[in-house]
Parts: C-alpha cells; sequence; structure tokens
C-alpha cells in the first residue's frame, strides 16, 4: 500500500470539512474519489498535498506504511505526491514552456538551456496532442489548453502518486481520451493515481476502485466491477435520480419570429487578422435549447463571447436580436437588451470572489434597483433572497463570501446573476463544468425553467451526452465553420464526432 490515510477530520470556522475519512491507494491502482461538490474531496487533497499542513487535522496520513508529516506542499512533492488542482497553478506572464519546467529549467552552465527547453516542451506538447507553441504566453491560451498544460507539467515530474481534481472538465471528449490513454500507461509503469471527476463514465473507463464521500464521511468504497452508475449516484447524493436530462419544451405559437438570427458571421480576432469565425448562421427561436459543440479551437467560445461583445472584431454578416439590428455589441448593451453570457470561466469572468452571494447575485443589474442616484438596498436585498432560495445555495446567507463556496454553489450564483438581469436569450459556455451529477440536474432543471418562460437559450458543452440531452437542435463547429446542424431526430454521438472533425459520418 503507497498511501493510506485513517481517521482524518479536518475543521474549520462553524463547519467540519471531513469526518473520520478513511482511505487507501495501492500501487499502480486508479483510485477514483467521488462526491457533490462541498464532500470533502478537495479538503482530503489538500491534506494529501500539503496545504493543510500536519497538526491542522487530526487523524493519521502514511506513505509507504511510514507516517507522512507534510507542512508544505514542496514537503509533499518530495514523498512524490504531485496535485493537479482546479485552480490553475500557472504564471500568466510566462510561457508554456516556461511554466512546465519552473523550478527545473534546464541549463547550460550557469545559463538556461533554452533550445533544450523548447525541445522538450514541444516533444510532451506533442506527446498529449497539444498543438501550441512552447513560446507561447500562458495568458494567450484558452482554459482548456491550460488544463492540459497543467497536466502535462504534472505528468513530467514523473511522480509515484499523482492527484488529478477535476482534470477534464475543460476537455473535449477527444483529449479526455488522450489524457486517459496516458493514465493507464502510467498505471502499467507502476504510478498510482487519486482520480477525482464528476464524470461517472469517465471514473467507470479508468478506475479500479472508487470511494464515495458525501457531507465530509466516508460513505462506501467499491470495486469498479461491483459498482454500477446509479448505485454510485445513489451513495453521492443520498437519493435516487430517475432521468438525468429532466427536458421540458413549451409549444411556442406558430410565426413568432426568432429572438436570435445571425447571418454568414466572421469574427477576427484582432482588426486586420484572418478570420477565427467564418460564414456561420443560424437562428434561435423562442423556447429552445439551440447545442453548440466542437472540438477545442473550433470557436465555440469566441463565438459567444463576440454576440455578448466580449471579444474580435467582426469583418462579416450580420446579427439580429429581438427583431432588430445589433452590430456593436458590447457587454453593456447586451445586458440592456436582454442577452445575457454565463462565461465557461466563472471564477475569472463570472464572480468576485471575495466579496458576498447577494453582491455577486445583483452586480450586473443594479440599474434596476437604481431610485434618483441612490439604490433601493432593501429591494436589491429582498430580489437576492428570492434567488438564493430559488436556487438552493448551499449557504448560511446571501451574505457567506462567494469564494467560499463549492463549485457547484458557485455556478448557482452565476446562474442567478444572468436570471436577475431577466434575459430574453442566454448564453451559457459549458455550464456544468466541474460540477457535480446532482448540482447539474439542477442546472438542467433551470434550463427548462428558461425555455418554459419563453427564453432562448444558447448551450456550449463538451460533453456530447449533455449536448444530446438538453438541445433541439446542435450546430456543430470546425475549425471556426459550421460542420453540420441536426435535429433532435438526427442526433447521434457518430454524426457529431465527424461533424467536429469537419467530415461526414459514414
Amino acid at each position: 500500500m503507497i498511501l493510506a490515510a485513517r481517521g482524518l477530520t479536518k475543521r474549520f470556522p462553524g463547519v467540519v470539512a471531513l469526518r473520520n475519512v478513511s482511505f487507501d491507494l495501492q500501487a499502480g491502482e486508479v483510485h477514483a474519489l467521488c462526491g457533490e461538490n462541498g464532500a470533502g474531496k478537495s479538503t482530503l487533497i489538500k491534506l494529501l498535498a500539503g496545504i493543510h499542513p500536519h497538526g491542522t487535522y487530526e487523524g493519521d496520513l502514511r506513505v509507504d506504511d511510514r507516517a507522512a508529516v507534510f507542512h508544505s506542499i514542496r514537503e509533499a512533492e518530495a514523498a512524490g505526491i504531485a496535485v493537479i488542482t482546479q485552480e490553475f497553478a500557472l504564471i500568466d506572464e510566462l510561457s508554456v514552456a516556461e511554466n512546465i519546467f519552473l523550478g527545473r529549467l534546464p541549463r547550460r552552465g550557469w545559463r538556461i538551456d533554452w533550445l533544450e527547453l523548447h525541445r522538450r516542451t514541444a516533444e510532451l506538447l506533442a506527446d498529449f496532442g497539444l498543438a501550441v507553441d512552447p513560446e507561447t504566453p500562458v495568458r494567450a491560451l484558452g482554459i482548456g489548453e491550460k488544463q492540459l498544460v497543467e497536466i502535462v507539467r504534472a505528468m513530467d515530474k514523473r511522480s509515484r502518486i499523482l492527484v488529478l481534481d477535476e482534470p477534464t472538465a475543460a476537455l473535449t471528449e477527444q483529449e479526455v481520451g488522450v489524457l486517459l490513454a496516458h493514465l493507464r500507461r502510467l498505471r502499467a509503469q507502476g504510478t498510482a493515481c487519486i482520480y477525482i471527476s464528476h464524470k461517472l463514465d469517465e471514473v467507470f473507463a479508468i478506475a479500479d476502485r472508487i470511494t464515495v464521500l458525501r457531507d465530509g464521511a466516508t460513505i462506501v468504497t467499491v470495486p469498479v466491477a461491483r459498482a454500477t452508475v446509479p448505485d454510485i449516484i445513489r451513495h453521492m447524493v443520498g437519493r435516487e435520480i430517475t432521468e438525468m436530462f429532466p427536458r421540458v419544451r413549451p409549444r411556442m405559437p406558430d410565426g413568432v419570429p426568432p429572438l436570435l438570427v445571425v447571418r454568414d458571421l466572421a469574427v477576427a480576432r484582432t482588426r486586420g487578422a484572418a478570420p477565427v469565425l467564418r460564414g456561420i448562421g443560424f437562428e434561435l427561436r423562442a423556447g429552445e435549447v439551440l447545442g453548440i459543440g466542437g472540438l477545442m479551437g473550433a470557436g465555440r467560445t469566441e463565438l459567444l463571447m463576440h454576440l455578448f461583445g466580449a471579444w474580435g472584431v467582426r469583418t462579416g454578416g450580420t446579427v439580429s436580436l429581438g427583431g432588430g439590428a445589433y452590430d456593436e455589441a458590447t457587454p453593456r448593451r447586451s445586458i440592456d437588451r436582454g442577452l445575457f453570457l454565463v462565461s465557461e470561466d466563472r471564477r475569472r469572468y463570472g464572480l468576485v470572489l471575495e466579496q458576498d452571494i447577494g453582491f455577486n447575485l445583483s452586480l450586473a443589474s443594479l440599474r434596476s434597483f437604481a431610485r434618483a442616484a441612490l439604490l433601493d438596498q432593501p429591494a436589491e436585498r429582498r430580489r437576492n433572497q428570492e434567488l438564493f432560495d430559488a436556487l438552493r445555495v448551499k449557504a448560511r446567507s446571501q451574505r457567506a463570501r462567494v469564494g467560499g463556496l463549492s463549485g457547484g454553489n458557485q455556478q448557482k450564483v452565476v446562474l442567478g446573476k444572468a436570471l436577475m438581469t431577466e434575459p430574453r436569450v442566454v448564453l451559457l459556455d459549458e455550464p456544468t463544468r466541474g460540477i457535480d451529477v446532482g448540482a447539474k440536474v439542477e442546472v438542467y432543471e433551470l434550463i427548462n425553467r428558461l425555455t418554459a418562460e419563453g427564453k432562448g437559450v444558447l448551450l456550449v458543452s463538451s460533453e456530447l451526452l449533455e449536448l444530446m440531452g438538453m438541445s433541439d437542435r446542435i450546430i456543430m463547429l470546425a475549425g471556426g465553420q459550421i460542420g453540420g446542424e441536426f435535429t433532435r431526430e438526427e442526433f447521434t454521438q457518430e454524426k457529431l464526432l465527424a461533424a467536429a472533425m469537419g467530415r461526414a459520418a459514414a
């Protein structure tokens, strides 16, 4: 047994995050750790990584059957433990190569060997199928590319114990396949892995055993061969979930004009640059979910960001919103005209982490509470409380700090902020990224609520099953263009993947 934890209890002011948790890991094993957001998974791995140092928790932690007394991340790494957390540990101003080899840059004498650094980085990136220049600043990468850089860096350290916390949350299915293949290779070489994911199909594809945590306690540890997905979900949430995608669509009257019309849209990153998006055209109707799929780099996020007015320069085509032309979009104008974006990176673009829930909920709609030159704070608090209760945010009150919430509850706050603006069109970019099964179902129910009210939803997701389960139609992007459009009756994973790769399904 390479690692064992017995009776771990971790307390924070007013909260017991772990309650007598036990967990063990064998050499050459992939052991999945499952549970809802707030179940204690992240706290457990922070103990293993030395982020919560010895002495701040109760219980016993052992590596190679010897007491493990970690007071820092460096001490845990020295014992062979490498952790990839949900929050990126990359330095935006440094290059991809510098981030991957930070602290162990190859040298020639006293100088950094830049040629060797870039050569070794290029080999690692090619091994993962990541088409990124080693000299690219990390700030220029998308969130999925950053995730892969984090994974490449951790795997190259040749650690004996690799801990991955939601490693595929921002990856496409093709990239997930590459990662799982690497993990199988490492497992065959004797590397042990703790794999944390809300994507149970991945868990069952890669794990040898599964441990479920709920409310900070160990519920069950079971070999994958004796487990089923419904069993694991029931252990995670403490109840049966009978329908993963609860689709309810209203019957809209015939002849109602579309809410959003895009015709032959072309968008460049900057003025004078070549277009990243070309020939994009579609309509979004009231009460409809239009899914947008594609591989990483296909232009999904860029499309939503441009429609919201937060990215790119339009070089061709037209956009109509609510029956009127919409040519010079800005985030403020979009919100005023009833269009709201929920970004894939909620911590960077969706929330003010140091502020409380109420502050974040009403941040984009303060104008609606303005009375002359003053803010009607009682009205603001009442509306915040209504949404806080309706969204079932797990926090003591709307005065709780957003940065201290679980990922699923942070996402509820971002969605609540969108609802507060009373939009007609909602752009959802990876709205269930990094949240648990129970929270996902609540997001799906919220999407149904939006469409039942006659709103239109553009849904970007890297999970094909989610796209197929929630969408009325799906558009697959390939290289910045439409690779195919499908009605619900035409959905198959094979057709969607083929369109994402720019070719027709056989």
